[in-house]
C-alpha cells in the first residue's frame, strides 16, 4: 500500500458508500492550503457517492452545500482584537484545553493542533457508529492516537514535515532571541513526530514530501502512501473575455514567511524593472505591517510596482490568474505547490523554483530555476516577457499537464480505494 497506482478495494466493500469524517484544526478558505484541501477533497468525495462531515476549528472552510460542517471552536487567539493575554474568560478556567491554549500562546507556543485533538476526541467518544473513516488533515495531534486506540480507522494527510519551515525560519532569524521564539513556536513538532510514528495510516501528496517525512520523522517509506492533490479544473480555468495584462506578474505567497521565497522575487523584480518600466507584481497575500517584506520593498523603492491583495474569493483569484502575463512560484520549499497547479490550470505561464515538490507539479510545462537564486529568477522573467510565443506554449502545456495528472476526482477515487483497504484490514 505504497503507491497511488495500487487501487484494489475488497470486492464486498467496493460499492458501499462511506461515512467520512474530515478533520482540520484550522481551515482558512483563502490563506494557505489547509482550507483549500478540505474544500475540494470533501466535494470530490461527495461526488464519488460518500457522505462527508468536516470538523474544523476556526477559521472555518467554505464547503460544498452537500458537506456538513461541524464547528469545533477554540479560543481563536490569532483573530482576537486585543492582546491575547486578555482573551481568557472565567469560563475558560473550567477547561484544561482552553486554559492550555491560552497559556501556550502567552508563552510563545502554538498549541492549536494539540487542543483541537482533545476537543475532537471528546466530541467523537460516543459517535463510533456515525462514521466509517476519520481522515485528518495534518493536525497530527495526540487525539488521533486516542481515536485509533479506541478502534477508529484513522488516516492523516501529511502535506510536508513542518521541520522544513522551522529550519528555514531559523536560518533567516536575525538574532538569538528570534531563534529562541522560533524554537518555542515549533515545539508542537515533538508531538507530531511521536504521532506520525504511531499512526497506522499515513498519506502524503508528493514523492518529495515522502522522502522528507522518512528523513525527519524517522518513518519507514513503506508506511507512507502517495496520493497527489488535485486541482478543480472545472473552476480553475482561463476566464473567457479576460485578457492578459502586459507586464503583470502574479505570485501567491504568505508575505513574511521565509519559506515562501517572496524576498527573492522582489529582488528579481528590482533587477529587471529598469528594462520594463510598466512591470507590476501582484501578490496574493498580506505582509506584516512594518515587517521584513515591507522594509525590503521600501529599501528597493518598489512601492509603486507591487500590489498586495488578500481575503479574496476564489472567483477573484481565478481572474488574477487569467489576466497575469506570468505567474511566479518562488518558494524555497513546497510539499506540493497548489498555486503553481492553479495557475497552470488557468493557462498562465509559470516560473517556479525547484523547492521541494514544485518540479513534480510543474514538470516540463513551466520554467524551473534554483530556489533562492534571484538572478536566475530575474533572467527567467525577462526571457518570458520577451517571448509571447513561449508564454502561449507554456500556458497550453500547463493546462494539459493538470488535466492529465492532477484531478480531484482521481484523488477521491484513490482515497476511496485506500479507505476500503483500511476497513478490510481492521
Amino acid at each position: 500500500m505504497n503507491s497511488p497506482q495500487q487501487t484494489n478495494p475488497a470486492p464486498e466493500q467496493a460499492e458501499r458508500p462511506l461515512r467520512i469524517c474530515l478533520l482540520g484544526y484550522r481551515s482558512h478558505p483563502y490563506g494557505g492550503g489547509q482550507g483549500i484541501y478540505i474544500k475540494y477533497l470533501s466535494r470530490a468525495l461527495v461526488n464519488a457517492g460518500h457522505s462527508v462531515d468536516v470538523i474544523s476549528g476556526e477559521p472555518y472552510p467554505h464547503l460544498d452545500p452537500r458537506v456538513n460542517l461541524i464547528k469545533m471552536p477554540g479560543l481563536n487567539l490569532f483573530e482576537y482584537s486585543g492582546h491575547h493575554a486578555f482573551a481568557l474568560r472565567p469560563r475558560h478556567l473550567l477547561s484544561w484545553t482552553d486554559f492550555f491554549e491560552w497559556w501556550s500562546m502567552l508563552t510563545g507556543g502554538f498549541s492549536e493542533p494539540y487542543c483541537f485533538g482533545r476537543r475532537v476526541a471528546h466530541y467523537l467518544k460516543d459517535k463510533r457508529t456515525d462514521y466509517d473513516i476519520v481522515h485528518d488533515n495534518q493536525s497530527l495531534c495526540y487525539g488521533l492516537l486516542t481515536l485509533q486506540n479506541q478502534g477508529w480507522p484513522v488516516v492523516t494527510t501529511l502535506h510536508h514535515p513542518i521541520t522544513y519551515d522551522r529550519r528555514i525560519a531559523l536560518e533567516a532569524a536575525p538574532g538569538w532571541r528570534d531563534r529562541l521564539l522560533i524554537r518555542r513556536w515549533h515545539a508542537f513538532l515533538g508531538m507530531q513526530k511521536k504521532v506520525v510514528q504511531k499512526l497506522k495510516h499515513i498519506v502524503t501528496v508528493s514523492e518529495c514530501s515522502r522522502r522528507d517525512i522518512v528523513a525527519d520523522f524517522e518513518v519507514d517509506k513503506q508506511h507512507i502512501d502517495l496520493i497527489y492533490n488535485g486541482i478543480d479544473t472545472r473552476e480553475f480555468k482561463a476566464q473567457p473575455g479576460v485578457e492578459r495584462k502586459p507586464f503583470q506578474i502574479m505570485c501567491t505567497a504568505s508575505a513574511d514567511q521565509p519559506l515562501k521565497g517572496l524576498k527573492y522575487l522582489i529582488e528579481a523584480l528590482y533587477i529587471v524593472q529598469q528594462d520594463y518600466p510598466l512591470l507590476e507584481l501582484v501578490v496574493v497575500g498580506k505582509p506584516k505591517e512594518g515587517g521584513y517584506t515591507e522594509r525590503l520593498i521600501k529599501k528597493l523603492h518598489l512601492e509603486s510596482r507591487i500590489r498586495f491583495v488578500s481575503g479574496i474569493a476564489t472567483e477573484e483569484l481565478i481572474r488574477l490568474y487569467s489576466e497575469a502575463t506570468l505567474v511566479v512560484c518562488p518558494s524555497l520549499y513546497e510539499g506540493f505547490g497548489l498555486p503553481a497547479g492553479e495557475a497552470m490550470a488557468c493557462e498562465a505561464p509559470v516560473i517556479s523554483s525547484d523547492g521541494g515538490a514544485l518540479p513534480e507539479v510543474v514538470g516540463d510545462a513551466g520554467i524551473i530555476v534554483p530556489a533562492g537564486d534571484r538572478k536566475a529568477l530575474a533572467q527567467a522573467i525577462a526571457d518570458l516577457l520577451d517571448s509571447p510565443e513561449k508564454r502561449r506554449e507554456l500556458g497550453l502545456a500547463g493546462r494539459a499537464r493538470i488535466d492529465e495528472t492532477f484531478c480531484w476526482d482521481r484523488a477521491a477515487q484513490l482515497f476511496t480505494d485506500y479507505y476500503y483497504r483500511m476497513l478490510d484490514a481492521v
